[in-house]
């Protein structure tokens, strides 16, 4: 049971807050290649053309289900996290930036009174809600967890790292049925997601059998 919640939190951790670039060190699962051989991942360009937003997230999300491989789908990811992170008032840019600064510092209480800032600020922006999620999930508040991710789908139900949040969440509360459900929804969007293929598999076996 440790072993399972000690990955289900570095996993949520790493999707949930990785793409964003607010993970802590600790939710690095896999150790560093040799130097000169680890690839980095592409970072999301710092301003995107001014285009229509949601245009633009379909056409992300079609070339993200169509990638060849590994890292044309880094690319398409990064992208798409880089609109999500987007947000045109600067006060919440500000807030958003001082909430990633207490993160770090690991003075969680801190960040979420901040996030907290951000969605009485712009109650639209997404990101301050998936992040909340996160941070609630880290103080094992699930219930506050799961209303911020609520929050997330009803604006955009193709946020595969609120999905996997959610996935992670009710696998440890011990719903695996609404876990497997959450994870292949997560897949059915990204389909290069790290680790979550294997839940998949671990959990359709044990809710739907193994087929004969």
């Amino acid at each position: 049971m440790a072993v399972r919640f000690l990955f289900a939190r570095t996993l949520c951790l790493a999707l949930v807050l990785g793409a964003a670039g607010i993970a802590p060190a600790m939710a690095q699962v896999d150790p560093p290649a040799p130097p000169g051989t680890q690839k980095k991942i592409p970072e999301a360009p710092a301003k995107l053309p001014k285009v229509d937003r949601t245009k633009n997230l379909d056409f992300l999300f079609g070339a993200l289900k169509a990638a060849p491989d590994e890292a044309s789908a880094k690319h398409v990811e990064a992208r798409i996290w880089a609109i999500w992170i987007h947000t045109p008032s600067d006060t919440a840019a500000l807030l958003m930036s001082r909430a990633k600064t207490a993160v770090d510092a690991q003075k969680i209480d801190v960040a979420i009174k901040l996030l907290d800032s951000v969605i009485k600020l712009r109650p639209d922006y997404i990101e301050a809600w998936n992040r909340r999620a996160t941070l609630y999930y880290m103080q094992n508040d699930y219930g506050r967890s799961l209303a911020d991710i609520q929050q997330v789908l009803a604006r955009e139900p193709r946020h595969f790292g609120a999905l996997a949040g959610l996935g992670m969440i009710m696998q440890e509360v011990g719903d695996e049925k609404r876990a497997l459900e959450a994870y292949r929804k997560a897949l059915a969007v990204n389909p290069h997601l790290d680790k979550i293929p294997d839940q998949v598999k671990s959990l359709t076996e044990k809710v739907e059998g193994r087929d004969i």
